[in-house]
């Protein structure tokens, strides 16, 4: 006797299958674009050093602007706080190296707040004929806000300090980093846009001419426009040369706690300097016309601690040249400064500047009453706020005008510009880099000095306690550096210029000129909405910009 199946049974088991895989195919394809988002951010922080593929912040922002072409804002605001999480969070990194990951994702959390912003407005001209020009503006908007709010602004991250070595650089002669940065995101929106037609014209057989050619003009016009710039950037020497030394003496080990042995820092200084005085006098290294220290090169305080005084003059009269020093140094007022003391062989210590761009949670605890409900260890860090100075910093030293940014303040595009139209030759950027261990942190700065060294054209010496110290040329070029957390001294012969570039002499104009149209893109983004509610004919004029994709 044989037995039967009922044919139903494997069926029924079946019949939810085609469901659920509708339900995954959905939920995979919302996903995309939030992944895509997050990678692109990526991609972008793998653009910036030290690696030298500064050409990937172009594929980026072409990732990135397909996320964001036809969404709404509130889709933009969403997938661009995801690309700010990409970018900042690997690029930030170095904020807690010392501290903890809090403080550290803390910071990139709020940052890309500024980056959600620049996403939601993106979104919104993404409709607008020629949007790739209005999106790129938007871009700028956000790091012209990122840079001055909260608490003074933090820059870090702009995307001009990441092309130090690519193509768009001498834009940054031109317009400074605005200009710089407009161009990358421009150039990667237009890539997006040129594949795009692309796409249509394979798909369909028709594409339309006018916005083919406006998608190629904002793909190519950057690149050109660079090469144009091109002949802006000179290394040639207009008041003849300076001979400078840098002097890097290492700290005797990593973390917060090198502040705990101030002294040995301050000796290693002295006894670099020393080193290199012998290195002259046995002619194997050239005289120099001055000497630069780092910042926290002795943050003993010079003028109370005799001690201090007397190791530093000795340096300066054993190598027979001015010193600029890093200190820390407390007024008879109590006040705190973070300051430059230039250090004359023969007179001692005489002109000073005091650092103006303090670093919030760094040299001053902002809203410390309510900081130390949260977190009481981060707020004994700093005990005492470091005041700001008010003045411009440019040394004469020996006959040359050196133009001071201290650290910090060389990622603020008015605390470089300033010490130039105040007359520097060349321009200093003392810092200190010891707390941030070997991480990322101060390859990110040297690349900020290399694009300020074009955008002003002049010659850039960075001395840090710790390295990497460096000598860069007018031009960006790296002509001498020294390795992480090694003694050493760099002696170069550098041109003195005092010409200005068109963006020296332009100032913030360009970058206003930028925020008006961003402001001006959304406003015309905004309206051409409301009149497209009122009634389907308001915007029958601009069939390319009522398109979605």
């Amino acid at each position: 006797m044989s037995t039967t199946t009922t044919p139903t049974a494997e069926p029924e088991q079946l019949e939810p299958q085609p469901a659920t895989a509708s339900r995954g195919r959905r939920l995979l394809h919302r996903l995309v674009r939030p992944a895509t988002a997050a990678l692109s951010g990526v991609l972008l922080y793998l653009s910036f050093p030290p690696r030298p593929l500064w050409w990937l912040a172009v594929p980026a922002f072409a990732l990135f602007g397909w996320c964001l072409r036809g969404r709404t804002w509130k889709a933009g605001f969403g997938l661009g706080y995801l690309f700010g999480l990409g970018f900042l969070l690997p690029l930030l990194v170095w904020t807690g190296v010392e501290v903890g990951p809090g403080p550290w994702l803390a910071l990139a959390a709020i940052e890309a707040i500024g980056v959600a912003a620049a996403g939601a407005g993106i979104a919104v001209v993404s409709r607008l004929p020629g949007w790739p020009v209005w999106g790129a503006a938007m871009w700028i908007a956000s790091e012209a806000a990122r840079a001055r709010v909260p608490f003074g602004g933090f820059p870090w991250g702009k995307l001009a300090f990441g092309q130090a070595d690519g193509v768009f650089l001498p834009l940054a002669a031109l317009g400074g980093t605005p200009v710089l940065g407009f161009a990358v995101v421009l150039c990667g929106f237009g890539l997006y846009e040129c594949v795009r037609q692309a796409l249509r014209l394979r798909a369909t057989g028709v594409v339309h001419k006018g916005a083919a050619a406006a998608a190629l003009a904002t793909l190519l016009a950057p690149v050109a426009a660079a090469f144009a710039a091109t002949p802006l950037v000179s290394d040639a020497a207009e008041h003849g040369t300076a001979t400078v030394a840098v002097i890097q003496g290492n700290v005797p080990r990593l973390g917060l706690d090198f502040n705990a042995q101030r002294r040995a820092v301050l000796d290693y200084h002295v006894k670099e300097t020393l080193r290199l005085a012998d290195r002259v006098k046995a002619g194997k290294a050239a005289k120099p016309d001055f000497v630069l220290w780092p910042e926290n090169s002795s943050d003993v305080d010079p003028y109370t601690d005799a001690q201090a005084y007397t190791d530093i003059d000795r340096a300066a009269k054993a190598i027979g040249a001015p010193i600029s020093v890093g200190a820390v140094v407390e007024r008879p007022d109590g006040r705190l400064f973070n300051e430059q003391v230039l250090w004359d062989p023969k007179t001692g210590p005489g002109a000073t500047y005091d650092k103006r761009q303090i670093q919030p949670f760094g040299e001053y605890i902002p809203l410390r009453g309510l900081i130390k409900q949260f977190g009481p260890g981060y707020v004994s860090m700093v005990r005492q706020d470091f005041s700001r100075g008010t003045k411009a910093g440019v040394f004469d030293m020996a006959g040359t005008k050196v133009g001071i940014a201290t650290c910090y303040e060389a990622a603020f595009d008015w605390a470089v510009r300033d010490t130039v139209t105040h007359g520097a030759q060349i321009l200093s950027v003392p810092s200190n880099n010891a707390t941030f261990d070997r991480s990322e942190m101060t390859y990110q700065q040297l690349a900020m000095s290399r694009v300020r060294a074009v955008e002003h054209s002049r010659t850039v010496t960075v001395p840090v306690t710790s390295g990497v110290s460096a000598v860069i040329m007018p031009d960006g070029e790296v002509v001498q550096k020294t390795r992480m957390f090694t003694p050493d001294s760099l002696v170069a012969k550098v041109p003195l210029r005092s010409s200005e570039t068109p963006a020296t002499r332009l100032g913030t104009a360009p970058e206003w000129t930028l925020v008006a149209l961003a402001a001006a893109g959304l406003g015309w983004a905004v309206s051409r909405t409301v009149r497209a509610r009122r009634g389907p004919q308001a915007d029958a004029a601009s069939p390319v910009g009522a398109e979605v994709s």
